[in-house]
């Protein structure tokens, strides 16, 4: 799988996936809206961590920076 995220896209996927748990986990967010988050957080965690995003690679779109 082709890496198609930068740096900062990344972290940021990364600080909105903690944010969520860390709702989620004082109970802030509960019921269905808690469930979307966290799928939608868990989602953001892989593909930061990954550095890829399928829907990017639909859409043509990188946030790497080009290379050389």
């Amino acid at each position: 799988m082709k890496k198609n995220m930068g740096q900062v896209d990344r972290i940021l996927r990364i600080v909105i996936a903690v944010v969520i748990g860390a709702l989620w986990y004082t109970d802030k967010i509960e019921g269905t809206l808690a469930t979307v988050l966290l799928v939608i957080g868990a989602v953001f965690l892989v593909t930061a961590l990954v550095g890829s995003c399928p829907l990017y690679s639909v859409l043509g779109i990188s946030t790497q920076k080009a290379e050389g």
